[in-house]
């Protein structure tokens, strides 16, 4: 029987395949009462699994290949001090002495009593670690059990047309369920900002999660579509729906191949201006995808993926070596390093960043430029680090958040006193280095001569500029149908950047998502964007767009939408300036 399912959208795509079950271990555990006298090889037989977990992971760290996301390892390095936590690798050996519970049942009923504990925090992205430790247990479980996750060995063909349906995945386990090639999956639990969800989209696997019941309600080798641009799942789908998405995964190949001719194309519009084609990375690595992709730069460098999801902070050098590392890989392109964006959703690891626990609203609290000038030794170690590799290429810094002049005034201070220590030791840097601002808080678009006056670029964060221009938290699910991009107070205050920035002389660049779809590109274009800077993925369809646009010809259909205040009027005049 048909029917289909709604979760959360985390990696684009569309898959076609059959599923195939990931049974989880913690559905069949084993509850009794051990004898007396089987209490210390009861807990002997417990410590023995966390070694066996400890081994498995240190394994995969180990056999990591090159082409693996950067972050698979900081995730490895979060299992493991999870695995190590006394919560998790004392608490059960106690409840094994005292009560005489099984080792299977002393794990989940302490796992039970922690994810409780997460499950109370306001933060979604420290709630859903609750998910990890969930994946860690599970792990420990396989141990006791003497199963395994991981599925068998299938030869290509079979891979290939495989949909995974879990209750969870661990990000350890997806890096070796890779290597079968599987179509895509879909997990009962996880959310938009879950370890799963992230390397999902750094491997391109088209995937759906937070489905609730799908791991009971699909059986094993139904056929399955997943639609991972609006997060639907559809099970044993009727014909003329499974040949509609057969006839789109055929278009989105033959899409991806044709969109490959426009790489090595210069970004110029119909009536020959040139459109600087930028892209958003998070680690190192994401620097090989961008070039392949055609990028002419890195537009953002979300440097905070340096500090997440580990026990210390990075050191000054080993931050200088990331840096320094792009800016080799770059070759003389630009690159543009934005300083520590840390609260709201993105929390640092250890005891540093307390506030992102207890605040009742974080993306409100402290975090970003508010939360580095209440940290200057960490502040300053960035500064110093980026200063370094500004010596390297060319390097410009932007500062996130900005709302005030004296976080301006005094962001300045800290860099000056950056370059005066970095001259105390002999060490190069950039004097002239260009520094930036975030414009995605509403008082900073509506105060611009504050931002014209004190930095030499603006960026326009959409993402936070949305959500903080109509009162929403994007991460909230009760809430994410109100995000809208194209409510007219939003596009009021894009304009007005891009348009105060071009009378300063400054050059302007949209970085959040509306970069990235295509179908914003022309009323970008139309308001004067000549910047853009999008996850690398993008950038072929927006340079597409770009090379089919020409800019006099729609400049008054976008003043028509920049006027308009009905969003069913934007909407219809945004779809006949995407026809023009």
């Amino acid at each position: 029987m048909s029917f289909t399912l709604h979760g959360i959208p985390v990696s684009r795509g569309v898959a076609i395949g059959h599923s195939h079950r990931l049974n989880p271990a913690i559905a069949d555990v084993p509850r009794y009462l051990i004898p007396e006298a089987s209490i210390s090889r009861e807990v002997r037989r417990f410590r023995t699994a966390v070694a066996q977990v400890e081994r498995e992971l240190h394994q995969i760290k180990r056999d990591l290949p090159e082409k693996a996301p950067a972050e698979l390892a900081a995730f490895l390095e979060l299992h493991e001090l999870i695995l190590h936590d006394p919560l998790l690798a004392d608490a059960p050996a106690a409840l094994i002495r005292t009560h005489r519970y099984n080792a299977e049942w002393a794990i989940t009923t302490q796992m039970v009593e922690v994810i409780g504990q997460f499950e109370t925090i306001e933060d979604e992205y420290l709630r859903e670690r609750g998910g990890d430790v969930r994946q860690v247990v599970e792990r420990i479980l396989h141990a006791l059990i003497g199963s395994t996750a991981i599925l068998p060995q299938y030869d290509a063909t079979a891979a290939a047309e495989m949909i995974l349906v879990a209750h969870d995945i661990s990000p350890a386990d997806m890096l070796r369920l890779r290597d079968t090639g599987f179509a895509g999956f879909i997990t009962d639990l996880g959310g938009a900002t879950s370890h799963t969800a992230i390397v999902a989209r750094s491997l391109d696997i088209p995937a759906v999660v937070g489905l609730q019941n799908a791991h009971q309600l699909i059986a094993q080798g139904e056929t399955i579509i997943i639609d991972g641009d609006v997060g639907v799942v559809v099970v044993d789908p009727p014909p003329l729906v499974l040949e509609e998405y057969r006839h789109r995964l055929s278009e989105i190949v033959l899409e991806r191949k044709r969109l490959r001719r426009l790489r090595n194309m210069p970004a110029q519009t119909l009536d020959g201006a040139s459109i600087e084609m930028l892209g958003n990375i998070e680690l190192v690595d994401d620097v090989d995808d961008m070039v392949e992709e055609g990028g002419e730069g890195v537009g953002l460098f979300r440097t905070e993926y340096l500090f997440m999801n580990r026990a210390t902070l990075p050191s000054e050098e080993e931050q200088f070596e990331s840096y320094a590392d792009v800016v080799k890989k770059l070759k003389g392109q630009p690159v543009t390093i934005r300083t520590l964006d840390i609260g709201a959703d993105k929390t640092l690891g250890g005891s540093v960043d307390k506030d992102a626990v207890v605040a009742t609203n974080p993306a409100l609290g402290l975090r970003a430029i508010r939360f580095c000038i209440s940290e200057p030794l960490i502040f300053m170690t960035q500064l110093r680090a980026i200063l370094r590799a500004s010596a390297l290429g060319p390097v410009k810094l932007m500062i996130p958040m900005l709302a005030h002049a004296h976080e301006i005034e005094q962001s300045m201070q800290m860099i000056q006193h950056a370059k005066a220590q970095l001259d105390a030791r002999g060490q190069a840097y950039d004097s002239t280095i260009q520094i930036g601002g975030m414009i995605e808080i509403p008082a900073a678009a509506l105060s611009l001569g504050l931002f014209v006056k004190r930095l030499d670029f603006l960026s326009i964060g959409t993402n936070d500029l949305v959500q903080y221009t109509l009162a929403i938290d994007r991460a909230n699910s009760s809430v994410a149908h109100l995000f809208d991009p194209l409510h007219p107070a939003v596009l009021y205050l894009m304009a007005l950047t891009i348009q105060t920035g071009q009378k300063a002389g400054l050059p302007v660049s949209v970085c959040g998502e509306m970069a990235g779809e295509p179908k914003f590109t022309r009323l970008l274009l139309g308001m004067g964007l000549r910047q853009f800077s999008m996850h690398p993925t993008r950038l072929l369809p927006v340079k597409q767009e770009i090379l089919r646009t020409d800019r006099h010809g729609i400049e008054a259909q976008v003043r028509k939408i920049l006027r308009a205040q009905e969003p069913g009027k934007i909407r219809e005049l945004l779809e006949e300036l995407n026809r023009m």
